[in-house]
């Protein structure tokens, strides 16, 4: 999985890792989480990608199951907004997923059986002022899953979106006071959602349980973006 070293992807990864799956999470920089095998890749050059592909493969067999999570912020209206800041988001957020399909989706057509599972936003179904480069990137992975999921599906592989709200990472907690209590108040829940519950949707969408769920949008979001 992208996005795997911090925050919701840390999460998803450590939920796969405790129920006895083997588990690989792509890091660009730092160190890979402790207990999970890691591979140093950025999702924005195809080349590390590949290469990605085939250490994890040759480490721990073909990808059966993948979940793209890598993501950035540049926030800013869009007067003041680069070009820069707009493809740089969209490249890593939204790129970066077709990437990732592509190059995991060769190994599931032959075995006819695989999960593609990736993770949005609540502010693509709703909007963000500020946000707009990451809301088209969040909304296009809607898009971009629903085609797949069209284009798969008769080889049993299934494609879903999470799109979780504000959730208790490393970017919640950098927002003030006041932003955290704007947009707790869009939430019915009236409360800010946790990683793991991100990571239990993720597994459900992963199980048998869920094998005749594809192009789904769940969200986990407090009820923030419902009616979107």
């Amino acid at each position: 999985m992208t996005g795997g070293n911090r925050g919701i992807g840390l999460a998803i990864a450590q939920r796969f890792a405790e129920a006895g799956d083997h588990v690989a999470v792509t890091y660009r920089t730092g160190e890979p989480p402790q207990g999970l095998f890691g591979v140093q890749c950025d999702v924005t050059d195809n080349a590390q990608v590949e290469q990605a592909f085939k250490e994890i493969t040759a480490h721990q067999g073909p990808v059966e199951v993948l979940v793209s999570s890598a993501g950035m912020t540049r926030d800013t209206l869009l007067m003041r907004m680069t070009e820069e800041d707009c493809t740089t988001v969209i490249d890593t957020n939204l790129t970066s997923a077709y990437r990732m399909a592509k190059a995991a989706s060769r190994t599931m057509l032959r075995a006819r059986k695989g999960r593609i599972i990736l993770i949005a936003s609540a502010s693509a179904l709703y909007g963000a002022p500020g946000q707009s480069n990451y809301t088209a990137s969040k909304a296009g992975l809607i898009g971009f899953a629903r085609s797949l999921a069209r284009e798969l599906g008769s080889r049993n592989i299934t494609v879903n979106v999470v799109s979780p709200g504000l959730t208790e990472t490393d970017m919640a907690r950098a927002l003030s006071d006041d932003q955290r209590t704007a947009i707790l108040q869009q939430v019915p829940l009236a409360r800010i959602g946790q990683a793991q519950e991100v990571a239990a949707a993720v597994a459900f969408l992963a199980s048998d349980d869920a094998g005749y769920i594809t192009g789904a949008v769940l969200p986990v979001d407090g009820g923030a973006a419902m009616g979107h």
